[in-house]
């Protein structure tokens, strides 16, 4: 939940808005969430090329409603943008366990984990 902050407080002095500093942070964020869910969290071995679309489609569609709620929160609601993109991210951790453990890294016995 830093990364967003933290690039938006770097990047803003040279130009960059507060939208362009959320994909860069969801590209980072995205990646290292993979890689620490699958082998600290679930520690599940192999599939990556069946756990990484389901990972990836959770996150690519809070991505595409994260485009969309930003602006509203920043421009209308008159929110920073850091509280708004935290507040967003409380939002995608609580739920991101439950589809990641049903879904993405679901072991084949089909047992939660």
């Amino acid at each position: 939940m830093a990364v967003y902050p933290i690039l938006y407080v770097l990047l803003t002095p040279f130009g960059v808005g507060y939208i362009k500093a959320l994909i860069f942070s969801q590209i980072i964020c995205i990646t290292f969430s993979f890689v620490s869910n699958k082998y600290l969290v679930f520690k599940t071995k192999g599939n990556v090329k069946k756990e990484y679309p389901k990972f990836f489609a959770f996150y690519g569609i809070y991505f595409l409603i994260n485009l969309l709620c930003l602006p509203v929160m920043v421009e209308i609601l008159n929110m920073n943008p850091m509280i708004a993109q935290t507040l967003f991210s409380i939002a995608i951790v609580a739920s991101s366990y439950f589809w990641h453990n049903l879904i993405t890294f679901k072991s084949p016995s089909g047992e939660l984990k």
